[in-house]
């Protein structure tokens, strides 16, 4: 599932134009400007300053994970155009750590003259699940069965045609397993039908593919065209959140990995997609016997599973988005290991007693080579704190087990392997 940084915690349903931080940047320094205040944004700071770039954040509150370690930051809503606007003020370019901004207001302030990357005709296919089946549909890209939803007659009859096998979608606003149900019945299907219309909630169907394993093909494109592809990665989710990224990704065949790669320079190509783009794919195998791809999501930034290339990779997803903004000479995207895993933080039923700062010291005593990035969230059961990655030999297993023991140890403060040294 995609996977964005939360949108503004602090949302402001009458915010005012955003308010101006007292520190402006060096005048010799491009400005980006992020729309959005999580931890996409907040990762893409030290990559700023290391580019010589000055990143601007529009945030929802002063203590949200970007605003952190954010100097010129801006309070404000993302969903007002003012607010939009005074973010955007003598910015080199705008960009998202999300992508829920409205496009009608991203099109007024492109007509202004606003560098907008991605712009909002590409950023549209990211916002509305079925505006993207239908473009991806039209390209010939692989996709599975859909039908837009306006009623139980449309629901009943999709489920009919596809033997029970449905997915049911919110076109708009799902993320992280949210938006995103697997009716059980038929009578089950038309009651969320009913239930979701009800509530204004617009509706896709798509068939449940039955996948091998779940893949992202992540690729960077600036303005000028230019293209940068990483290694395809295996993601494994649970509950509907992406835990684990493996890169690259386990036993897959090269026909299948350079058809990823190919699919993600394609919707970048066709949808004029800028910056980061993370294109989510079921491997599956069709009733012949052949192994096949089918594009499941789409996000136009930075993304969960790229964050291995932190720490695995020559350029990472957050400097080599912000190159891309600015049209900047693309970085190499080989990887610097043979393996390279992310292993999620998510916050466990309840929160140990052990202060976060000793259980990543503990995870450091036993795991040097870990690379622990905390997001400066405060706890909530669920909730991405942060990720740890490990990159190592060609044991993708071995890697595997320990970045999943450290990311245990961060939000349980127990070694799941008995470990006591």
């Amino acid at each position: 599932m995609t996977n964005p940084s939360e949108p503004s915690e602090t949302e402001q349903s009458n915010s005012a134009a955003a308010e101006s931080p007292a520190r402006t940047p060096a005048a010799d320094l491009p400005v980006v400007a992020v729309v959005g205040d999580g931890q996409l944004a907040r990762m893409m700071a030290p990559a700023a300053s290391e580019l010589g770039q000055s990143l601007r954040v529009l945030a929802g509150k002063p203590d949200s994970s970007a605003a952190q370690v954010t100097s010129d930051v801006y309070i404000g809503d993302y969903r007002n155009l003012d607010d939009l606007r005074a973010v955007a003020a003598g910015a080199d370019a705008v960009t998202f750590d999300h992508e829920h901004v409205p496009l009608e207001h991203l099109r007024t302030l492109q007509a202004e003259g606003v560098n907008i990357q991605p712009g909002p005709a590409a950023l549209e296919n990211a916002q509305d699940k079925l505006v993207m089946r239908r473009n991806l549909d039209s390209l010939g890209v692989p996709v599975p069965a859909f039908a837009p939803i306006t009623d139980s007659e449309s629901a009943r009859a999709f489920w009919e045609e596809h033997d029970g096998k449905v997915c049911l979608k919110a076109c708009r606003g799902g993320y992280d397993g949210k938006g995103v149900w697997f009716p059980e019945s038929i009578a089950h299907l038309e009651a969320l039908v009913d239930e979701l219309l009800a509530e204004d909630v617009e509706l896709l169907a798509e068939t449940k593919v039955d996948f091998v394993s779940e893949l992202s093909a992540m690729v960077a494109r600036a303005p000028s065209g230019q293209l940068q592809t990483w290694p395809v990665v295996e993601s494994v989710q649970a509950g509907g959140v992406c835990a684990e990224a493996v890169a690259p990704a386990p036993g897959l065949p090269e026909s299948l990995r350079s058809e990823a790669e190919q699919l993600a320079v394609t919707v970048a190509e066709q949808l004029d997609v800028t910056g980061v783009l993370a294109v989510e794919l079921f491997h599956y195998v069709d009733e012949s016997g052949t192994d096949r791809l089918s594009v499941n999501e789409l996000a136009m930034r930075p993304h969960n599973t790229g964050h291995w290339s932190q720490d695995g990779c020559v350029t990472s997803q957050f400097e080599q988005h912000l190159r891309a903004v600015l049209d900047y000479p693309l970085g190499s995207a080989d990887a610097t290991a043979p393996v390279t895993v992310m292993a999620n933080v998510l916050g466990g039923e309840a929160d140990p007693e052990m202060p976060m700062r000793e259980r990543v010291r503990a995870v450091w005593q036993r795991f040097p080579q870990a690379k622990v990035h905390l997001y400066g969230k405060d706890y909530r059961p669920g909730r991405k704190m942060g990720h740890v990655n490990m990159s190592g030999g060609a044991d993708a297993a071995e890697v595997r087990r320990q970045a999943a023991l450290a990311a245990n140890f961060v939000v349980n403060a127990r070694w799941d392997d008995g470990y006591t040294g």
